[in-house]
């Protein structure tokens, strides 16, 4: 693959522009000059920057890589950007005019507009270090562009990252989790992975952050572009760079990384390995990383309304005079199929009949290859008497400040998440006695579709006298895709209230110590602690 030489890159380009109008606003309005449109590549690609006012307080950039440049006269010209890349037809998503008072200096702005064009070299992006990004990213070789194209159309709209900043747990948590410990920020670089809204970059630079890279690669870069744009005092030290952080440059290493990869049951949307990336490329040695730790945690539960929930969806293919047609053939596939749904809804903690146990990932250490499959042994003694329907999971994550350690949690029982928690629900219950051992594993493992494919098996082994010499009594497994889930959060959900357990009596797991986990290097961990201090888990 051939780059350009480093010699023939430009930091820079300037020109003076008499007026500009942007052609969002309705007419079109035009800011008089004079004006100044600058190339360069300070953000990791070819880029257009218009100033829109004589201090050049606010600007609009156009990424040379979408844009395109018309004549509309001998001194005036069209700027727009292509749209979002999941519609069909070929639409802009911003565009400005622009208005020169020579043509001889509209005539060397074209100009200057198809040479930094060309740095956009046909295999990839020329970066502003001299080296050129593959087209064919690491990113691209495993997930399928399917599931990509609906993954960053989704988070390029306003409403869903709405939905996330009215999150106050989760908002609420980072926000604290900065700003106590403003000492690790103030004066740093910080890389935001997966930027979204930019509202975690704002966070960093209200903490008094040096320079925050805010790398987000779908359509939401342009809005948080436009919300930094509007927070003067932080957003001069916020670069907004559209990409991906498998395929971006910095002009510069990162002293901390900050990012929200968390999806459900954790690991869902595979950014977790993202966030493993930009650590390997962009953080130095030592480096701090907000959320530090993840932890998957996990205990049976018994929950019948929800079993014959679910077992009830698949009643309409018992019909045997469906319009004259038979449809109990697929009874059986239906059944299985519905219970091959993880449930994500918000349970009564009650409903669990053992303590809990964690899988804990240490972001600072874990390789991107160990997200590939996760492999979780499971062992609980049943505190009740009871039908086994499943797996309850949840997960929290720890940021590890040096003034404050916070923690984020999803658990039932705690203030509710966009997460909620997951439950895994077996088509076969087991029977289980007090004291009786219950084992198996959740196997995990990752797929294409920026999911994981998830293999429950759970026993009961023997119980009472001779239970020393083994054997297994039950066993019952299911086969469920993460990326598939029912979302039950607005059903109706009766409990009782007489339970051989007082509420979140079995949560209290969590706050036990772990083994030792010097072997990852997270044996700084701390657990939760319900201290005053910290009053967001």
């Amino acid at each position: 693959m051939d780059t350009l030489p480093a010699e023939n890159m430009r930091h820079h380009q300037n020109f003076t522009v008499a007026s500009i109008s942007l052609l969002s606003s309705n007419p079109p309005k035009p800011v008089s000059g004079p004006l100044s449109a600058t190339f360069g590549s300070a953000s990791g690609f070819p880029e257009l920057q218009f100033f829109l006012d004589p201090e050049g307080q606010h600007s609009l950039n156009f990424d040379l890589r979408t844009a395109q440049l018309f004549r509309l006269g001998e001194v005036q010209s069209l700027c727009v950007s292509e749209g979002s890349e999941t519609i069909k037809e070929k639409t802009y998503s911003k565009g400005v005019t622009v208005q020169f008072k020579e043509e001889e200096e509209s005539s060397s702005f074209h100009d200057a507009f198809e040479q930094w064009k060309k740095e956009v070299v046909v295999q990839g992006s020329t970066l502003p270090n001299g080296t050129v990004s593959s087209s064919k990213s690491k990113f691209d070789d495993k997930i399928e562009a399917s599931s990509a194209k609906m993954y960053f159309h989704y988070y390029g709209q306003l409403l869903h990252q709405q939905n996330m900043l009215q999150d106050y747990v989760r908002t609420g948590s980072y926000y604290a989790a900065v700003i106590e410990n403003q000492v690790d920020f103030a004066g740093r670089v910080v890389v935001d992975v997966g930027a979204g809204s930019g509202i975690l970059s704002l966070f960093a630079a209200q903490a008094g952050a040096k320079h925050v890279y805010a790398v987000e690669a779908s359509e939401m870069a342009d809005y948080a572009q436009k919300l930094i744009a509007g927070n003067p005092i932080l957003g001069q030290r916020i670069t907004v760079i559209k990409g991906k952080v498998e395929d971006v440059e910095l002009p510069e290493k990162a002293d901390i990384l900050i990012s929200e990869p968390m999806g459900t049951l954790l690991v869902n949307e595979r950014m977790l390995e993202s966030y493993v990336i930009a650590r390997d490329r962009f953080l130095v040695p030592n480096g701090k990383m907000f959320p530090t730790v993840g932890r998957i945690h996990m205990a049976p539960f018994s929950d019948e309304y929800l079993y014959v929930e679910i077992a009830n969806k698949a009643l309409f293919w018992q019909q045997q005079n469906y319009y004259g047609v038979d449809l109990t053939a697929l009874h059986g596939t239906a059944f299985q199929g519905y219970f091959s749904q993880p449930v994500v809804d918000a349970f009564d903690p009650r409903l669990l009949v053992a303590p809990a146990v964690s899988h804990v990932i240490n972001f600072t250490t874990v390789k991107e290859e160990d997200l590939y499959e996760i492999n979780i042994p499971l062992k609980f003694i049943a505190s009740v008497g009871t039908r086994i329907h499943g797996l309850a999971c949840w997960f929290d994550v720890l940021f590890n400040g040096s003034t404050v350690q916070r923690w984020l949690t999803t658990a039932p029982g705690a203030p509710t998440t966009h997460w909620y928690q997951l439950r895994c629900v077996l088509s076969q219950p087991i029977y289980v006695m007090p004291g009786q051992e219950i084992s198996g594993h959740l196997h995990m493992i990752a797929h294409s579709a920026q999911s994981y494919t998830i293999n429950l098996t759970m026993s009961a082994k023997m119980w009472g006298p001779g239970a020393e010499q083994g054997g297994i009594l039950q066993t019952s497994s299911c086969r469920l895709d993460l990326k598939e889930p029912y979302y039950r959060m607005s059903q109706p959900q009766a409990y009782s209230v007489a339970q051989d357990q007082q509420p979140n009596q079995l949560l209290q797991s969590q706050d036990l110590q772990l083994p030792s986990l010097d072997e990852d290097g997270s044996d700084f961990i701390q657990q939760p602690s319900n201290d005053s201090s910290v009053p967001i888990r």
